[in-house]
């Protein structure tokens, strides 16, 4: 890998150093020689710029929703007027029961959900890509992958660079067998046993399912390593298309990742070329 990753997403890296990680065979042991990441992984970490890169990206996918213009709004009403001792509510016609207002039973909402209603936020795309450094940043850090409860075994180097072949698994046997011999299954299982029903009307709604994040695989291309798909919790992402959400689900940064050698060579020429997250 090139001794240089790009320019600095911010004045405050100018000075940190280039880190560097073993890379691990499929065979579950560390080679001699280091990887060296790209300076993007020596980023200061600011989980406030994190938190804001995640809830615009979950802002651009919010559908907008209202009520009809006319809803409760569809009845024949009249007022009767001051002065006769009751409460100047609209009331049906020849009637005394109140209908149409926010007041009377079936009436209209005083302040409906509109569907003009702008729910995307905006981030500068400086911040965008200081808040990718930093989610970046934040997979070498044990404590913050522990905080977010991944099970992450002792002296392991974060992030995990694994070879190349990782990207030609193809089946969820071989694929477990990696994960065994890194000592990663166990997180796994944690995400496994914690899958929860939701109740109430996400069920009938194909979104039942509330699944612990687990291992993140980022790949040199799409469609590759396809023995990892059906591994619960586990997502796998080009380098191309890694994202602030995916480093940091939920906005909280410190996903236990794992990246291919090319992945690795592929997010540095992005990161390189000035590509933003």
């Amino acid at each position: 890998m090139a001794e240089s990753a790009g320019a600095p997403v911010g004045g405050a890296e100018h000075a940190a150093p280039h880190h560097r990680v073993h890379l691990v065979g499929v065979d579950g042991t560390p080679h001699s020689t280091t990887v060296l990441l790209p300076i993007e992984f020596s980023a200061p970490l600011r989980p406030d710029l994190v938190r804001r890169a995640v809830v615009a990206a979950q802002s651009h996918r919010r559908q907008p929703y209202g009520t009809s213009l006319t809803a409760g709004r569809r009845h024949s009403v009249e007022w009767s007027g001051k002065g006769r001792g009751v409460s100047r509510t609209p009331r049906l016609m020849e009637s005394n029961r109140g209908a149409q207002a926010p007041n009377t039973v079936g009436g209209g909402q005083a302040h409906p959900p509109r569907v003009d209603r702008i729910w995307t936020k905006k981030i500068n795309r400086r911040e965008a890509r200081l808040a990718f450094a930093s989610a970046l940043a934040a997979t070498r850090e044990a404590e913050l992958l522990g905080a977010r409860g991944h099970a992450v075994p002792e002296k392991l180097h974060l992030p995990v660079v694994v070879d190349d072949p990782i990207e030609e698994i193809g089946t969820a046997q071989d694929a477990r067998a990696l994960l065994e011999r890194l000592h990663l299954w166990e997180d796994v299982e944690r995400a496994r046993d914690g899958v929860t029903l939701k109740a109430g009307r996400a069920r009938r709604r194909g979104r039942g399912r509330r699944v612990p994040r687990s291992v993140l695989l980022v790949t040199s291309r799409a469609d590759r390593a396809r023995g990892f798909r059906n591994l619960s919790g586990i997502d796998i992402v080009p380098a191309d298309r890694l994202s602030t959400e995916h480093l940091a689900p939920g906005g909280d940064a410190g996903r236990l990742t794992l990246f291919s050698h090319a992945a690795l060579r592929r997010l540095e020429a992005r990161l390189t070329g000035g590509t933003s997250a």
